[in-house]
């Protein structure tokens, strides 16, 4: 047992990312009752709808579950109460500041685990009273940090500023990279990217297919006027930089955007106007499977990984 497992009570230390269009409780009691922790994504959800899911997901796992909230939120509010009304005991925050949820949450006996994108912010995280942070590189689907810094040198320099647990996150899909990512600091890893790719994602199969042939080089980071998003390089993507090339202000590029595009893209699976939100890794991700295999797999790796005699010639 190792501190993500004691700390979510769990078999396995790998956390579902709670990706918005992704992680509907289907997705979410299937990581948590194969061995990991599951996390409805908040972010694309109504209040109710939220409710709905949670309840559809104690029903279905009787394991340890959370939500993914980011506090970026309109009905911010709602959602808090709705999570403690649920008895949910688990919730990821991001893209906000810690402090203004944290203690509201733990002092109804909820674990808080904050998800950063810099030693800087994991520290802000810890005075704020998390419990453990999510360290996401610059490999990361969908939106992502402004610094830029990949998960193999950001994962040992917030290690090295923090003392509570520590999950790595962006560009592991693998018990390999899982391996690399907890002999680099981690206590465990968040995975997103494969498990958008799972029969349980509620992501349109347009979409699933897209991940599994999405190849190196086929995701970019853009749109940093706006928020940091790593996208698919779909014809939106492509209208995107089309309109780079006049200098636009942050105006146009609002107006370019619109509304619903990421829901149009991974949910309602039109992969010209949506837009598509996926890790580098998926150059890695060949196939769509159901959850159980992918933690397996997952597992089986890490575990023949980390037996292997890797002898050195200087």
């Amino acid at each position: 047992m190792n501190k993500i497992t004691k700390l979510f009570n769990i078999k396995y230390p790998i956390v579902q990312g709670g990706m918005i269009w992704n992680s509907g409780y289907k997705l979410a009691s299937a990581v948590s009752n194969a061995g990991g922790l599951g996390l409805i994504g908040a972010g694309s959800m109504y209040p109710e709808i939220l409710r709905e899911h949670i309840q559809k997901c104690k029903k279905a796992t009787d394991k340890p579950f959370g939500v993914n909230i980011p506090m970026l939120y309109p009905n911010i509010e709602e959602i808090m109460n709705i999570v403690v009304e649920e008895g949910v005991k688990i919730v990821f925050t991001s893209a906000g500041n810690p402090k203004t949820w944290t203690s509201f949450l733990k002092e109804k006996g909820i674990t808080v685990v904050h998800v950063v994108s810099s030693s800087v912010f994991a520290l802000k995280a810890q005075e704020a009273g998390v419990d453990a942070v999510v360290a996401e590189g610059f490999e990361a689907g969908g939106h992502n940090g402004r610094e830029e810094t990949t998960t193999l040198t950001l994962i040992p320099m917030v290690k090295e500023k923090i003392e509570i647990p520590l999950i790595a996150a962006g560009g592991i899909a693998t018990g390999r990279g899982m391996l690399a990512a907890m002999i680099l600091g981690a206590d465990g890893v968040q995975v997103g990217s494969r498990f958008a790719a799972s029969i349980e994602s509620s992501a349109h199969n347009n979409f699933k297919d897209t991940i599994v042939n999405t190849k190196e080089g086929g995701t970019q980071l853009t749109l940093k006027e706006l928020a940091p998003v790593r996208l698919v390089k779909n014809k939106f993507y492509q209208d995107v930089q089309d309109l780079y090339q006049k200098c636009p202000s942050k105006e146009e590029l609002v107006q370019l955007l619109g509304r619903a595009r990421a829901k149009k893209g991974m949910f309602e699976g039109d992969l010209d106007e949506g837009e598509l939100e996926i890790g580098q890794v998926s150059g890695l991700i060949h196939d769509i499977l159901p959850v159980e295999e992918i933690i397996q797999q997952m597992v089986t790796e890490f575990e023949v990984a980390s037996k292997e005699k890797i002898t050195f010639e200087f």
